[in-house]
């Protein structure tokens, strides 16, 4: 191989290795990339920063935009209340989450359906008495499949698609997948229905579950001076809260364990509440009662604008394996961590202590504002108000719901392009004010846009400088390989990929491979092209492949090897499925 291939290579396994195997933010570690590329000369700056104008980039950019709409408006969650409805049996609730999660993924981006689902059949299933593990990982691993149907449904498609156009003159309609996605989404939603029951766990039963899956330890302080010093647990209004229970009380160093309804309260008595985040609403309520945690009183908030958050921690969290109090999470957020839940279980012992990780969820307060502030940004996952938030504007949700619907109409009747028809409704969702334009601005995900532009980057170089040629050649190491086998080999090399790096990552870096391979075996490159799309969106063995998957980890209490043990069949049976389809769409 020529040099320049040798450094390409070279640079693409140890981006996959920096991308697998430490915290480094994706979009550093692929401008890094992109930057020794251009630096070594085996690229030129403008193609190197071609991906940053490529139509299929500006395409996800634009429908961040209809996405906030949809989000502002409660359209989303209009949706799921109507769709939901009130099932007797689990069975009922499971196909009542998979078919909605799985339609609506096919037409918006699937993390903003999964991010407001996930607290409606939280809601939903403790009114029920049915337990969220069996719901939660079922609505992300739907919401993945629902995308593969159209080109909009995931940006994984709009990626290959825009390579398509740029690279071999050639795009895809907005429903050309769905002859492949659609019998995707049944025959996974299939298997979901008959074995997600079987394979999820129901550790502590129903209720006890849901518990779990949001249970928080909440320390107040009984105030001296307030009314209810010399008052029982009963006379206090403590013994019967909606949202929780009294553990403990911590008086003078000793603690009081099983404390009986009679026992009086003094001052300084240190209560110990055991339940749901509203449970903390419920005690700002009642006079008398103060936050136990002294750092409340240092925040620089007026009181009448501080409300109760929950935030998930994501991989991008700058205090990952620091303690509370080395994070200096008061000063860096304004806001103080009133307690923490970590795979569903409340963590004991003093709060500055404990060490943060991912997916751990904090119960915060902090001021009104904080949801806007960090809703978008990748310190967390899922940023959840729970008290005093600004409502969705429900009045506009038909309206946002019919700019997608006009989008999709134009863009699939050829009118106008996906990229045109997305502007269009991007415009219609700011000149209706469902989304403003501060909203707007900060709902567009640059990180992930800079990961994407700068992948094209890698798979220019090796096309240019042959790489991709010769990682075909090892592929292809029987020379009579059928061209099935070889787009076997294509997709589990794509989900091997995808599991360990993003999932658009994998695609590009793929998209230069399958080409040469179609190349070499003289033979059509579309079904090789096709199958890197569906392998790049079939992530379902680990939390960490794709984002949905760790978005419900904390909300549904799940451990790594539920993911595996449900994951693992549902990607053989979605590979089996894609690939017995796409030659027949899509033949060789």
């Amino acid at each position: 191989m020529e040099p320049s291939a040798l450094l390409t290579l070279f640079t693409i396994l140890f981006t996959l290795v920096l991308l697998a195997a430490t915290r480094i933010s994706p979009d550093v570690v692929l401008m890094g990339a992109l930057s020794v590329l251009v630096v070594s000369g085996v690229l030129a700056p403008a193609d190197a920063l071609a991906g940053f104008s490529n139509p299929g980039v500006m395409t996800i950019a634009t429908l961040y935009v209809v996405a906030a709409g949809l989000k502002e408006t409660g359209a989303i969650q209009w949706l799921a209340h109507r769709l939901l409805g009130q099932p007797k049996r689990l069975k009922q609730a499971q196909l009542r989450v998979l078919l909605p999660a799985s339609g609506l993924s096919a037409f918006m981006n699937n993390t903003t359906v999964v991010a407001m689902f996930i607290p409606a059949i939280q809601e939903w299933a403790g009114r029920l008495r049915l337990p969220p593990s069996k719901l939660l990982l079922p609505l992300s691993y739907a919401a993945i499949i629902g995308g593969t149907c159209t080109l909009i449904g995931t940006s994984t498609n709009l990626v290959i698609d825009g390579l398509l156009q740029s690279e071999m003159g050639v795009g895809l309609g907005m429903f050309s997948l769905a002859w492949v996605g659609l019998p995707l989404v049944l025959v996974g939603g299939t298997f979901l229905y008959i074995f997600s029951d079987r394979l999820l766990p129901d550790r502590q039963g129903a209720l006890e579950q849901l518990e779990m899956a949001r249970e928080y330890a909440v320390e107040v302080i009984v105030d001296g001076k307030g009314p209810l010093v010399g008052r029982s647990i009963a006379e206090a209004g403590l013994r019967h809260l909606s949202h929780g229970y009294l553990a403990d009380i911590e008086r003078q160093g000793r603690l009081l364990t099983a404390v009986p309804p009679d026992t009086q309260l003094s001052a300084g008595d240190v209560l110990i509440f055991i339940g749901a985040p509203e449970c903390a609403r419920e005690l700002r309520r009642i006079h008398g009662m103060r936050p136990a945690g002294g750092d409340v009183h240092k925040l620089d908030i007026e009181h009448h604008r501080r409300c109760l958050v929950e935030a998930v921690i994501g991989p991008d969290f700058v205090g990952l394996g620091q303690t509370v109090r080395e994070s200096r999470f008061r000063s860096r957020y304004q806001a103080v961590i009133l307690s923490i839940s970590r795979h569903g279980k409340r963590l004991p012992g003093k709060l500055g202590n404990i060490s943060l990780q991912v997916g751990d969820t904090l119960l915060l307060e902090t001021a009104q504002d904080f949801v806007d502030q960090y809703r978008y940004r990748k310190d967390f996952l899922l940023v959840s108000g729970l008290n005093d938030s600004t409502p969705p504007d429900f009045r506009k949700a038909p309206l946002a719901l019919g700019i997608l619907a006009a989008m999709v109409v134009v863009s699939a009747s050829g009118l106008l392009s996906i990229l045109e028809a997305a502007l269009l409704a991007g415009g219609g969702m700011l000149m209706t004010r469902c989304v403003p334009a501060s909203k707007a601005r900060r709902s567009v995900d640059l990180s992930v846009l800079v990961v994407i532009s700068a992948s094209f980057a890698l798979g220019a170089a090796m096309r240019e400088t042959g790489a991709a040629s010769q990682i075909a050649q090892w592929l292809l190491l029987a020379d009579d390989l059928s061209p099935w086998l070889a787009l076997v080999l294509v997709y589990i090399l794509t989900v091997a990929f995808t599991e360990l790096i993003t999932n658009n990552a994998a695609a590009v870096l793929m998209f230069p491979i399958a080409i040469s391979v179609a190349e070499q075996l003289g033979v059509d490159f579309k079904p090789f092209v096709i199958a890197i799309m569906f392998a790049a969106s079939a992530s379902f063995m680990t939390p960490l492949g794709y984002q949905t998957n760790l978005m419900v980890l904390g909300p549904g209490g799940y451990r790594f090897t539920d993911y595996l043990r449900l994951g693992a069949p549902l990607s053989f049976v979605i590979g089996v499925t894609a690939l017995g389809l796409i030659p027949l769409v899509w033949p060789f």
